[in-house]
């Protein structure tokens, strides 16, 4: 259903191919916004686009300035203002700190900060000008607590909320809004990669880790990508008019701050 709290406006919501990004765009578009589906994966991001009316596919490399600037200045000629970011493209890898490869600490900071900073600046000039705009970071729960095997991947997330809080009170006055969500333990084919690392490090079947998880969260099941989706849309939205710098758990109870 559609509620029209997006209508005519533009969103771009980042690592859109898959999994979180897959249902923040679905539910981006059933509030009557016109998503860009972006991806590195420009065939991901034609599938899910192919299923949203309106929408429009575009190949994205979160890493590089030039690829955000070009998108950005596309998004802009063809559609209109950008009133809509949602950065939520992100990486994981598993490994003890003392095994841990400096190319991995890379990967997860390239895309899980660096990403989220890169798209941000190249679509902020516009917004500043016009003094509105909605920006929505897809964050962690690891990036408020320490997580065995996971240390780059929540420093990064950790960097991801910090420059989150930062942005929202420089861009406050222009009108700017800039929020994050933090999920927990959701059921992406990220999330079953990290069980298979996990049970295999630990010794465990993914079945006892998943378990595990689940007796972990107060809610009692494994997050789905709708249960963020759903918050997303609505700090997109003017419901959220004055909500700016938060760090939403949306982590069925997992995590409580």
């Amino acid at each position: 259903m559609n509620s029209g709290r997006l209508s005519g406006r533009v969103a771009l919501v980042t690592g859109a191919g898959s999994g979180i990004g897959r249902a923040i765009s679905q539910a981006l578009a059933r509030d009557g916004a016109t998503v860009v589906v972006s991806d590195l994966d420009l065939d991901l991001a034609k599938q899910v686009s192919n299923i949203l009316a309106g929408s429009f596919p575009i190949q994205l490399d979160v890493t590089s300035m030039e690829s955000a600037k070009q998108a950005v200045s596309r998004i802009e000629r063809e559609l209109g203002p950008i009133d809509v970011l949602v950065n939520n493209a992100g990486v994981s890898t598993m490994a003890p700190i003392w095994d841990l490869t400096e190319k991995e600490w890379d990967f997860n900071f390239d895309v899980n900060a660096k990403g989220v900073f890169i798209v941000t600046q190249a679509v902020l000039p516009g917004m500043m000008e016009r003094k509105r705009g909605a920006i929505v970071n897809t964050a962690s729960m690891a990036g408020k607590k320490g997580v065995p095997l996971l240390a780059h991947y929540a420093a990064s997330k950790w960097a991801c909320i910090g420059f989150t809080k930062s942005c929202a009170v420089e861009v406050g006055p222009y009108g700017i809004r800039v929020n994050c969500v933090c999920p927990g333990y959701v059921a992406t084919s990220m999330q079953e990669r990290e069980l298979i690392w996990e049970a295999e490090a630990r010794g465990m079947s993914v079945e006892n880790v998943t378990a595990e998880y689940i007796s972990k969260t107060p809610l009692g099941r494994m997050q789905v990508p709708e249960d963020v989706a759903r918050v997303v849309a609505y700090l997109a939205s003017d419901d959220a008019e004055f909500l700016t710098g938060a760090a939403i758990d949306i982590t069925g109870g997992a995590h409580l701050t």
